[in-house]
């Protein structure tokens, strides 16, 4: 969760970038008083000046060496998506979704500058590749009971729509509204069982009951991405391998060292220690 904890700093680049210190105009008028930028911008730098200005000096600095394309930054969002759901739909709807993707690509400069670091092997790449799974999409109908899975299966045998009897019969709240659609996954995703038996499914195909601690899963494989030569992975691979191997540590040390070379000379005495 700590990557939602610095979305508000982002947000409020923003803010300060807008103000300078000593500038008396006012941005807010009450009959009470007025606020001025002045006021405004210590406010914020009393709240979250140190974080805000730390990442605006890394990425001033880091992105001058490397860079993070859209596409990037899309992949990892996809990534936020499976893992934090409904959470990451609040972030956006608090802070929007310009400041996550600024987050997401100073994080990625971050990786990119420690990964430069990191070596691996054409054995560990093909390792890798060898194992790797594309994602899939998949629909399913969830009950609680074997019996009751069984008289699906039958009624789908007999041409009955999947659809239309997940609507019906399936148990979870999420997936039934739209047919039992569960949208695109790859490995880890789904409890062990699950992802067995939908791997081992061709498109159009369904299986027979499957078991888990949520119920009996009917599923049914709609969609598969194809897997690639592995020419045409190994830039995607070898960035998924070392971003296996890093640690915090070995980001921190490298982005201090390159913050270190760049000569950062931090002009407001209150923020001189943010780098410290």
């Amino acid at each position: 969760m700590r990557k939602w904890m610095i979305v508000a700093a982002v947000a409020a680049v923003f803010g300060l970038s807008a103000c300078n210190n000593g500038d008396s105009e006012v941005i807010v008028k009450t009959k009470d008083g007025n606020i001025t930028k002045e006021e405004f911008y210590n406010e914020m730098k009393a709240r979250v000046g140190k974080e805000v200005i730390r990442d605006l000096v890394h990425e001033k600095v880091l992105s001058k060496k490397y860079k993070v394309t859209d596409k990037e930054i899309d992949k990892e969002i996809e990534n936020l998506k499976e893992m934090y759901g409904t959470q990451y739909d609040l972030a956006v709807q608090q802070n929007g979704e310009k400041a996550i993707r600024d987050m997401v690509k100073l994080d990625l400069l971050r990786q990119k500058a420690a990964m430069e670091d990191i070596k691996v092997t054409d054995k560990e790449l093909k390792d890798y590749y060898k194992n790797y799974k594309p994602k899939i999409r998949a629909s399913h109908i969830l009950v609680k009971d074997e019996k009751t899975a069984k008289e699906i299966k039958a009624k789908l045998d007999k041409g009955e729509d999947f659809a239309k009897l997940a609507k019906q019969y399936s148990q979870d709240p999420g997936s039934a509204p739209n047919g039992g659609d569960l949208g695109w996954f790859g490995p880890g995703k789904m409890v062990k069982e699950f992802e067995d038996a939908a791997y081992k499914l061709k498109v159009g195909q369904v299986s027979d009951p499957v078991k888990t601690d949520y119920g009996y899963h009917i599923i049914k494989v709609t969609d598969k991405e194809e897997k690639k030569p592995f020419n045409e992975m190994k830039e995607e691979i070898e960035f998924e391998v070392k971003q296996s191997k890093l640690d915090p540590a070995k980001v921190q040390s490298k982005v201090e060292k390159l913050i270190k070379d760049a000569k950062v000379e931090i002009e407001d005495k209150d923020l001189q220690d943010v780098l410290k």
